[in-house]
């Protein structure tokens, strides 16, 4: 398995797709939807599969004298840990923005949504969706990626605007703390999200590997 992810980072994973992890750095932008930073990271591990795709990847990975379903654990696994990396790099910029930029006035008059815990929950819901909509779909047929993708596109982009209209609902404004101060019982939605992240990246990782075993390339 440490092969496969390590076969995963060498040759299926281009040199784009850590750029996009940059789009991170959105955590620091006022007045824009945030959120944006974990679809564009996810954008990024799209055109990796593509390009992927087209080098005959999935194909080469047959030839090699391992299990399929050790080749879907590879690639749901280099997955996490670039979503593990983009999430952290949010997590480091909302403590930032959260502790020694929360009084600026661009953060404090900002009417979207303020980079909080609450934020670091809906990038994970992102995440998920894009294991269980996109890679999920993938293994469908080994071979199709534009589908998949469109209809994560959609859903993620559905989520985002939840996350970015909740505030404004009667109620929940304090959702939209740009500080520590009113903000900590919000960890529990974060931690939240990382149990569901979890929980639905490795259902989707089982059923894809079912999926695959099944599929003749």
């Amino acid at each position: 398995m440490k092969s496969l992810v390590k076969k995963e980072f060498s040759l299926a994973i281009p040199p784009l797709t850590y750029v996009f992890l940059a789009f991170a750095l959105m955590s620091f932008i006022p007045g824009y939807p945030i959120l944006c930073g974990a679809f564009f990271t996810c954008l990024g591990i799209f055109q990796g599969y593509l390009s992927a795709r087209e080098a005959g990847d999935i194909y080469f990975s047959l030839m090699l004298p391992v299990r399929k379903k050790d080749i879907v654990r590879a690639k749901y696994i280099s997955v996490m840990i670039l979503e593990g990396i983009s999430l952290l790099l949010m997590c480091v910029f909302t403590f930032i923005r959260m502790t020694y930029l929360s009084s600026s006035p661009v953060y404090l008059t900002n009417v979207m949504m303020a980079a909080n815990p609450l934020f670091i929950a809906f990038a994970l819901m992102v995440y998920a969706l894009f294991n269980a909509v996109f890679l999920g779909g993938y293994f469908r047929t080994g071979y199709n990626l534009g589908k998949p993708f469109v209809i994560f596109a959609v859903t993620a982009f559905l989520v985002i605007a939840l996350g970015e209209a909740l505030h404004h609902f009667p109620g929940l404004g304090r959702l939209n703390e740009p500080g520590w101060e009113g903000s900590k019982d919000l960890l529990w939605c974060a931690a939240a999200a990382l149990a569901v992240y979890l929980a639905v990246s490795l259902l989707s990782m089982r059923i894809s590997e079912k999926r695959f075993a099944l599929l003749d390339l």
